[in-house]
């Protein structure tokens, strides 16, 4: 028994590496950097639009708050000129404006929640973006066009050239570097 398990075993690994090389996760990574390099544009066009919404709050805030001023003014007139037949009409007309006013100042504060709530998602995104990335040029192999090892090598072996002005700064670091300790 134990060797038909040790067999069993045996050719399941073999048959999940087989999966595993046909899957080709370089491939996979690059579908899932496209997937979320979407998702980030996305998110960024949501934020614009919620931002532009804001705008269009204040500015409907503020010209609530004109109107408000204009009622109280003819209230103001009204009672000073004793129509009190006028003032019942705009005492509604206030309160009108006023429960908008709330309303537009209760959907500002949902809005501008919900664009912290954005920034924080496209933040958080374009990190694990940035780190996929980064993984995906580790897969590069060489021979890839623009494919170079962790020193900068090109795929031949070939070094960047190193101007004069560098060596002359690193060794400027390397003697402040001897000379602290």
């Amino acid at each position: 028994m134990p060797l038909i398990t040790r067999i069993s075993r045996l050719f399941k690994a073999d048959f999940n590496a087989v999966l595993d090389n046909l899957e080709e996760p370089e491939l996979l990574l690059h579908q899932a950097i496209r997937e979320m390099e979407d998702e980030v544009v996305s998110n960024q066009q949501q934020l614009k639009w919620l931002n532009h919404e804001v705008a269009e709050l204040n500015a409907r805030r503020e010209e609530l708050g004109q109107k408000i001023r204009r009622l109280n003014d003819e209230l103001d007139l009204c009672f000073n000129s004793g129509k009190d037949d006028l003032v019942r009409g705009l005492v509604k007309r206030k309160l009108e404006a006023e429960r908008f006013e709330q309303s537009i100042d209760t959907r500002r504060e949902t809005t501008a929640h919900n664009i912290e709530e954005l920034q924080t998602r496209i933040e958080e995104r374009s990190g694990t973006l940035e780190s996929m990335r980064q993984k995906a040029e580790l897969f590069r192999r060489p021979g890839d066009p623009g494919a170079t090892d962790i020193l900068g090598s090109d795929c031949f072996g070939h070094n960047p050239r190193i101007s004069d002005d560098e060596v002359e700064i690193a060794l400027l670091r390397e003697r402040q570097a001897r000379s602290g300790s």
